[in-house]
C-alpha cells in the first residue's frame, strides 16, 4: 500500500502535505507543535485534522503489518497463490484481511476438523463437484470405517457436509456480500430480558429499527441494557436472504449431490455464518457509536475547558450540601485561598441567619465580586440563599452555577493533598469550584477528563481510546492558550508539548529553588529537559516581565531572529509592542509579502508573529463572550410556563439535543428538532457547550422534573442567534 497517497486521497490533501506531516510525526514532534510551528510544511493543518490523520496513519500501518503477518503465515503453509496475494493487497480493512485468512487460520477442534481427521475430505470434494452421475450414498459407503469412527454412509455424508459448511463459512467474498446484506436489509431488535427488567429500558422492551438507520446513542443504550442483562438484542435479516446467497453461490444443479450441498449451505449459514456476522455487525455498530460518542464528549470537553475565564476578581466558591453544610472558600484573583468556612442553610432558621451574617462578612471583608455555586446536592437552596443575600448587599456581586463534576474526585486526590495539605477534603472542593469560574482550563486539567461528565455513555467507552482522545483535547487546549512559566501548576505544565509529568515537577522544583524564570533559555537548566524537549515546549511557555519581551509571546525562539528583523524593517520599537493598531499600520506600510521575501520566512509564520506582536501573551479565550452571570431572583420549575422566553447556557450536547441551564435547578432539553429550522445531523453543527442562547419553554413536567425547550422563536418562526463561546 502507498499509505501516504491513500491519506492524501482520503483527506483531500496534497501529497506533499501528507509526506511532510508524516515525517514530522515520525520525528516524534507533538501535534500541538506541528500545528503551531510547522504550518509551512503541513499547509496550515489544524490540530483536529492532524490528530485524525495521525489516527488513520496508525490504523493503516497496523493493517499493513497484519497483512505481512498473514502473508508470511500462508506462505509458510505453502498455500499462497497469486489470487490470495492480490486479495490481501487490495483489502482496505482489518475485517477483510481476517476474512481472507480464515481458511488458513489454525482452528480449534470443530466438526469439520474431526471429519477431516476421519479422511472425509475427498467425499466432500466429490459432493461439491455435483456430478449428476455420482451416487452420494454409494460413494459414502467406501468411507465407512469402524477404526476411524465412521459407522454408516449417513455418518460419512454428514461429516462431508460439515467440511463443506466450514469451507462456505470461510469464503471471504461471500462473507463480504452477506455483511453488506446485514447492513442494507437487516433489522436490529430488542426485548426485555425478564419480566422484572429495569423500567429505565422501557423504550427498548419492544423495539426494532433498520440496521442502517439506527442512531449511535440508541446502539449504546442497547449495548448497556444487554450488558446489564436487562435486554435481549438481536439482528434479523429477511427470511431466505442469507441462505439464498449461499445456495446461489454453491448449488449448481438439481443432482443428488446438490441436495447435500444445499443442506450444507443452510447449516453453514445458520450455525456458522449468521452468528459470526451478527457479532461482527454488532461490533461495527458499537465501534462507530463509541467513536461518535467520544467525538461528542471531546467537543464538549474542549468547549468546557476553553470557556472564557472570569479574570481579576475575588471569588467565593460555594460547595452546597445538606447534613454536612455548605463549604465556602474565598480565593483572590490569582486563585490563592484567603478564607474558608462551613455554613448551614437548610437545618434551622437560626443557622440560616448565622450563614447570612458569615457570608456577608466574607464578601465585604475580601471585596468578593463573583460567586461560584456548585450544581450538586442542595444547589437549588444555595442559589436561592445567594440571590436573597445579594439583595441586602450594596456592592455589585454576581453569581454563576458551575458544574462540580469531578470536584470530589480532585479534592480527595494526592494532587489536592499536595496543593492544600492544611485544608479538609470538603473545603478543597469549594476552592476548586471557585477556581473553575476564574480559570476553567487551569483547574479542570487537574481532573481526569472522564470525571468532568459532558457527554453520554462515557463510562461505556473503550478506556484506552477514550483516554487518548480526551488527553489530546486537553493538550490542544492548554497549548493553544499557553501557560505562565512562573505560575503554572505542574498539572498544567504536564500537558505542554514535549513535557511529561516528571519534567513538569522538575520545572516547579527549579522555580522554587532558583526563583522565577527570567528567560526561556533557563529551561535548558531544568533536570531532564533537553534540547529536543525545549524545541517542543518553549513556544508555549510564557515569561511575563522577562529579559526578552518575545519570551512573553507565542513566537518560538527559533523565529526570534526573524521577529527581530521583522521589527526593524517595520520600525516597531519594544515600547510599541502590544499596541495593536500601531503595529498593524506599520506592517501594512511595509507589506507582509515583501518582508517574507526579504527574511525567507513563510507567510503563515509571519502572520502568527504579527498577531503575537499586536498582543503579547494573548489568550484566545479573551475574545469569547463572558459567561452568563446572574444576580436576580431564582425561579423554580413550577414558575415556568409554555411560551416563556429565557436566556440560558448550554451545559451538555448529546446526539439527540442539548441541555440548557435556564436558572432553575433542572436543565431543560432542546431536542435536535427544536434547535433550528433547517435539517441538521447533529446538534454540534449549531451549538456547543458554553454557548449563551435564547430559548422558549415548550412544556414543563413538574412531577418528573422535565423541561422541554425550543430555540425556534415562536413569534418569528426563525432561528434565534447563538452567542458563541
Amino acid at each position: 500500500m502507498d499509505i501516504n497517497q491513500i491519506l492524501a486521497d482520503e483527506f483531500k490533501l496534497r501529497r506533499e502535505q501528507v509526506d511532510n506531516t508524516i515525517a514530522l510525526i515520525d520525528d516524534d514532534k507533538t501535534i500541538p507543535f506541528i500545528a503551531r510551528y510547522r504550518k509551512e510544511q503541513t499547509g496550515s493543518l489544524d490540530d483536529t485534522v492532524l490528530r485524525e490523520l495521525s489516527d488513520r496513519l496508525t490504523y493503516l500501518r497496523n493493517l499493513e503489518k497484519r497483512k505481512d503477518e498473514i502473508i508470511s503465515s500462508i506462505t509458510e503453509q505453502e498455500k499462497m497463490t497469486d489470487e490470495i496475494a492480490k486479495a490481501i493487497e487490495s483489502a482496505m480493512t482489518l475485517v477483510e484481511v481476517e476474512d481472507i485468512y480464515r481458511p488458513f487460520k489454525p482452528k480449534r477442534k470443530t466438526r469439520a476438523s474431526v471429519a477431516r481427521e476421519k479422511g472425509l475430505e475427498p467425499l466432500a470434494e466429490l459432493l461439491i463437484a455435483q456430478d449428476k452421475k455420482t451416487d452420494p450414498i454409494a460413494e459414502a459407503a467406501a468411507y465407512v470405517s469402524e477404526e476411524k469412527g465412521v459407522a454408516t454412509s449417513e455418518d460419512a455424508l454428514q461429516g462431508a457436509m460439515d467440511i463443506i459448511a466450514e469451507d462456505i463459512s470461510d469464503n471471504a467474498e461471500l462473507r463480504k456480500r452477506l455483511r453488506e446484506a446485514f447492513f442494507k436489509e437487516g433489522t436490529i431488535s430488542s426485548k426485555a430480558a425478564a419480566e422484572d427488567s429495569n423500567e429505565v429500558y422501557k423504550n427498548y422492551f419492544e423495539y426494532a429499527e433498520p440496521v442502517n438507520k439506527i442512531a449511535g446513542h440508541r446502539v449504546l443504550a442497547l449495548d448497556r441494557g444487554e450488558k446489564e442483562e436487562q435486554l435481549k438484542v438481536a439482528i434479523d435479516v429477511p427470511e431466505g436472504v442469507g441462505e439464498g446467497m449461499c445456495t446461489y453461490e454453491y448449488v449448481k444443479n438439481n443432482s443428488k449431490c446438490a441436495e447435500y450441498v444445499r443442506t450444507a449451505c443452510e447449516d453453514s449459514y445458520k450455525r456458522l455464518i449468521f452468528p459470526s456476522i451478527e457479532r461482527e455487525v454488532r461490533a461495527e455498530l458499537s465501534a462507530e457509536a463509541q467513536e461518535g460518542a467520544i467525538k461528542v464528549f471531546a467537543s464538549n470537553l474542549r468547549q468546557l475547558i476553553m470557556a472564557p475565564p472570569v479574570k481579576n476578581t475575588v471569588t467565593l466558591g460555594l460547595d452546597p450540601g445538606y447534613a454536612h453544610g455548605c463549604k465556602c472558600a474565598v480565593v483572590d484573583s490569582t486563585g490563592k485561598v484567603l478564607d474558608t468556612t462551613i455554613v448551614y442553610l437548610t437545618r434551622s432558621k437560626n443557622e440560616l441567619e448565622t450563614a447570612k451574617r458569615v457570608i456577608k462578612n466574607m464578601i465585604e471583608k475580601h471585596h468578593v465580586s463573583t460567586i461560584a455555586i456548585g450544581n450538586g446536592t442542595a444547589s437549588r437552596e444555595t442559589e436561592q440563599f445567594t440571590a436573597d443575600l445579594l439583595k441586602t448587599i450594596t456592592e455589585k456581586v454576581s453569581y454563576m452555577v458551575v458544574s462540580e463534576a469531578g470536584a470530589s474526585v480532585y479534592s480527595a486526590s494526592k494532587l489536592a493533598a499536595e496543593e492544600f495539605p492544611d485544608y479538609d477534603v470538603s473545603l478543597r472542593s469549594a476552592v476548586s469550584i471557585a477556581r473553575r469560574l476564574q480559570d476553567p482550563l487551569a483547574e479542570l486539567v487537574k481532573i481526569d477528563p472522564k470525571a468532568i461528565g459532558v457527554g453520554q455513555y462515557q463510562h461505556d467507552m473503550p478506556k484506552a481510546r477514550m483516554d487518548e482522545a480526551l488527553k489530546g483535547v486537553v493538550e490542544d487546549c492548554v497549548n493553544s492558550v499557553g501557560v505562565d512559566l512562573n505560575t503554572a501548576s505542574y498539572s498544567l505544565l504536564s500537558y505542554i508539548s514535549g513535557i511529561n509529568a516528571a519534567v513538569a515537577k522538575n520545572i516547579v522544583a527549579y522555580r522554587e529553588e532558583n526563583g522565577a524564570f527570567t528567560d526561556r533559555k533557563q529551561l535548558l537548566k531544568v533536570k531532564k529537559l533537553g534540547a529536543k524537549a525545549y524545541e517542543q515546549c518553549a513556544g508555549f511557555l510564557r515569561v511575563p516581565g522577562g529579559k526578552n519581551p518575545l519570551d512573553n509571546t507565542g513566537i518560538h525562539p527559533e523565529s526570534y531572529d526573524t521577529a527581530k528583523t521583522f521589527l526593524e524593517k517595520c520600525g516597531i520599537t519594544s515600547e510599541e509592542l502590544g499596541k495593536a493598531e500601531m503595529v498593524r499600520e506599520k506592517v501594512k506600510s511595509v507589506g507582509l509579502k515583501k518582508i517574507a521575501e526579504e527574511t525567507g520566512a513563510g507567510m503563515p509564520t509571519l502572520s502568527d508573529i504579527v498577531k503575537e506582536l499586536e498582543k503579547p501573551g494573548r489568550d484566545p479565550r479573551d475574545e469569547l463572550p463572558p459567561p452568563l452571570m446572574r444576580s436576580g431572583d431564582v425561579m423554580e420549575i413550577k414558575d415556568l410556563k409554555p411560551g416563556m422566553e429565557l436566556m440560558g447556557t448550554i451545559r451538555n450536547v448529546i446526539d439527540f439535543g442539548a441541555f440548557v441551564d435556564i436558572g432553575v435547578h433542572e436543565d431543560g432539553l432542546v431536542h435536535i428538532s427544536q434547535i433550528c429550522n433547517k435539517f441538521i445531523k447533529h446538534p454540534l453543527e449549531v451549538v456547543k457547550v458554553g454557548d449563551v442562547v435564547k430559548v422558549w419553554v415548550l412544556d414543563v413536567d413538574v412531577k418528573r422534573g422535565r423541561i422541554s425547550l425550543t430555540m425556534k422563536d415562536p413569534n418569528k418562526g426563525s432561528d434565534k442567534k447563538v452567542r458563541k463561546n
